[in-house]
């Protein structure tokens, strides 16, 4: 199984609600093989017309099915309902690991 990246970007709607998921979110996530390998604060738009979002938080996870095994977790179910009622404007994208662009660029 190959490793997956989940890509966090969202505005804070209610800092209460987001901290009782931040709260308990790295011991679920490490639970289910994921790891947080970047935190980040919007700094500047440098190229492109997508509305920038305020917090950026990179997830690697051992696998699709790790990730999946996170998010539909039924002793979770309490849990993700304050990352949606306490964020705003939220993308949240998978992205596969690549050693290289040569699978994008279609390059041997």
């Amino acid at each position: 199984m190959a490793p997956v990246y989940a890509l966090n970007l969202f505005d804070v709607a209610d800092r209460e609600e987001y901290l009782a998921y931040a709260k308990r979110s790295p011991a679920a996530v490490a639970a289910h093989g994921g790891r947080v390998v970047a935190l980040g604060k919007f700094r500047e738009s440098v190229t492109g017309d997508i509305e920038p979002r305020r917090v950026l938080i990179l997830v690697e996870w051992e696998s699709k099915e790790a990730f999946d095994s996170y998010r539909n977790d039924p002793d979770l179910a309490d849990l993700h309902p304050h990352r949606e009622d306490g964020s705003s404007a939220y993308i949240w994208h998978l992205f596969d690991r690549l050693d290289d662009l040569r699978p994008v660029l279609k390059v041997e």
